[in-house]
């Protein structure tokens, strides 16, 4: 089987989107090098003029800037063709004083300094914008996915996982982009440059530089596995922290109450030094990939001062030629210095490009239901047949060979001892999770056999802790329903009973509200997401403990929202409360994932064990 290509690689191929800026990155980095060439080229001149024209025999020795133009378009007069009587009488329009063309040449290094530091501005701003918008890009398609993942997957895999790799992770890659396309292309081309220059000056000194780059590169390569391999067990540390922290923080009202601070932080503490240990495993890669590097390059150049040595003294090289070339390899190598940093960088970014591919690789839930076909409104049935679910090859059996037939308008209140099971079976019906075996039915059509988005969208569920933004009351009651006007977001409050506290607040449905709902009581955040189930107009509405933890004033009102609102829907109701169970149709037992009897309240008080024991011990307002 082949093997795939590297992950930052594949990621980087995104650049390619955007043309227009990759582009402009490309030649605006291309052009602030060619600046620099020309001026290093033109330094020839400058010298020749200056050693040729020291003395007072500057005539004698015809050092002006126009005899070496003359001379140098006479002597490659046939490589320019037709061009040379235009480079001749250019050529002739030089000045021939030396001094003047010292000046001519100084203002046009100058002309070469802010063409060149424009050019670099352009690279810097086109490479920064095209990064910015693939990272961007990318961090979409990452928190796209993952919010479309089955509930299974991420129950499995933890939210603190899956929020690191979304925005750490794409973090951790845009410093690669950035490596890439802002730094590291600078100063290749900025080296490349100052290279060609010293090509043009002596190319017998160049070859000894290019011998040394095989042990580079391979250098470079075994830092940079090591480097890579470090900061993927980072990056993993950094999403324990993350964890740790988020469950401290979502938790500080129970930690406060337990005196746990203590142990919170000794958490804390342990996750980071875990941190900081995977952390150090790339420090020894970085620092020593740096002086290994300039040790090379100090060889080099030691060996460049010999060959140069030799050639001088045996009088093939003229000493201004090989000042020149040996300050043009001296700017190539300090361009081509900070490269072993970036190589690093983007040897780094690998392992989180690799993290966000195995995410993107987990396939999402309703991705090959989109071609079936759409549920039409429920008005038959909801039927379980033998169905089982397990979370894992490896987990329990949460349910075991459930049959159970739910009609249309029916309440159903389910009720058993904590973990048999409930929610789970409730879960099966908005498709949260799909059954390990047997299969769950809506008016005759397997759930499985249909479009996904069309099953949810008649479908409204509120649970124990409702899901509160940060942001105003009206927006979390619209929630999943932008399009919907301000009125029917009004009437859907004054039907869940929600519509006489939200105005006694300052702004009304205007009114902020803060993070997970704190600045609202529990029965506040209840009716909320009441009155958001019931814009949704749903022909099947689960409540799912929506009133264990909120005093009975507020349970009342919840009550009788869902009572109002129930006609000609089917209810799905687990509860713990007495009064919400007796207002059921029908109640359904359920222990260790089976359904074990189903009825009335005084049939079941009078038949069932679990029902009896259920009703003493857990149905609040039995006694």
């Amino acid at each position: 089987m082949p093997s795939r290509p590297s992950a930052f690689w594949s990621y980087t191929r995104r650049l390619l989107r955007y043309r227009g800026l990759l582009a402009g990155t490309l030649l605006f980095s291309t052009l602030s090098a060619g600046g620099l060439a020309a001026g290093l080229v033109s330094l020839g001149p400058v010298l020749e003029l200056i050693l040729g024209g020291t003395g007072g025999d500057a005539g004698e020795r015809g050092a002006n800037l126009q005899a070496i133009a003359l001379a140098w378009v006479a002597e490659h007069a046939s490589r320019l063709g037709s061009f040379a009587i235009l480079a001749d009488a250019a050529a002739r329009m030089l000045p021939l004083d030396p001094f003047d063309g010292v000046v001519l040449i100084m203002i046009g290094i100058l002309v070469l300094t802010v063409f060149g530091a424009t050019a670099n501005f352009l690279h810097q701003w086109c490479s920064l914008t095209l990064v910015t918008k693939v990272t961007a890009a990318i961090r979409l398609e990452a928190f796209r996915h993952v919010i479309h993942l089955p509930l299974s997957t991420v129950i499995r895999r933890g939210p603190a996982e899956l929020v690191s790799r979304v925005n750490k992770d794409s973090v951790e890659l845009q410093r690669g982009f950035l490596a890439l396309t802002s730094k590291a292309l600078a100063q290749l081309t900025k080296g490349c440059a100052a290279f060609l220059a010293a090509v043009w000056f002596d190319w017998r000194l160049t070859l000894v530089a290019i011998l040394v780059s095989p042990p580079l590169a391979l250098i470079l390569r075994k830092f940079g596995k090591r480097i890579r391999r470090g900061t993927r067990g980072a990056l993993k540390a950094q999403e324990d922290l993350l964890r740790t922290s988020t469950e401290s923080v979502q938790g500080l009202r129970a930690i406060k109450t337990s005196t746990a601070e203590r142990e919170a932080l000794s958490r804390f503490a342990r996750a980071s030094r875990a941190a900081i240990r995977e952390e150090l495993v790339v420090r020894t890669a970085r620092a020593a990939s740096g002086p290994i590097v300039e040790s090379l390059a100090v060889v080099a150049i030691v060996a460049l001062a010999l060959v140069a040595a030799k050639q001088i003294l045996d009088g093939s090289l003229a000493f201004e030629r090989f000042v020149l070339a040996l300050g043009a390899l001296a700017i190539a190598g300090g361009s081509f210095k900070p490269l072993a940093a970036l190589i690093n960088d983007i040897q780094a970014a690998e392992a989180p490009a690799e993290r966000l591919r195995e995410i993107m690789d987990i396939q999402t839930e309703g991705k090959r239901e989109r071609s079936l076909p759409s549920f039409g409104r429920h008005k038959e049935s909801i039927v379980f047949g033998d169905v089982s679910f397990r979370y894992g090859p490896d987990s329990p059996l949460v349910l075991r060979d459930v049959s159970l037939t739910i009609r249309h308008g029916e309440t159903v209140a389910i009720v058993g001892p904590n973990g048999c099971g409930k929610t789970t079976l409730v879960s099966l019906v908005a498709r949260l999770v799909d059954p390990t075996d047997g299969a769950v039915l809506l008016d005759g059509t397997d759930l499985q056999a249909g479009n996904l988005r069309s099953l949810r969208r008649q479908i409204g569920v509120v649970t124990q802790e409702a899901v509160i933004l940060a942001d105003t009351i009206g927006e979390n009651i619209r929630f999943g329903l932008p399009a919907i006007p301000r009125e029917a977001v009004e009437a859907a409050a004054t039907r869940a009973h929600a519509d006489g506290f939200i105005r006694r607040m300052a702004n009304g449905y205007d009114t902020p509200v803060s993070e997970q709902g704190a600045s609202l009581s529990g029965g506040q955040r209840q009716r909320i997401a009441i009155a958001r189930a019931i814009l949704r107009d749903p022909s099947i509405l689960i409540m799912d403990e929506a009133t264990s933890q909120i005093d009975a004033e507020s349970e009342d009102e919840i009550n009788r929202a869902v009572g109002d609102f129930s006609i000609d829907r089917t209810v799905i109701i687990i509860a713990h409360r007495l009064s919400t169970v007796l207002a059921a149709e029908r109640i359904i037992v359920m222990d260790a994932g089976r359904v074990v009897d189903q009825g009335r309240h005084v049939d079941l008080v009078n038949r069932c064990d679990v029902y009896r024991r259920i009703a003493r011990t857990q149905l609040v307002g039995e006694r």
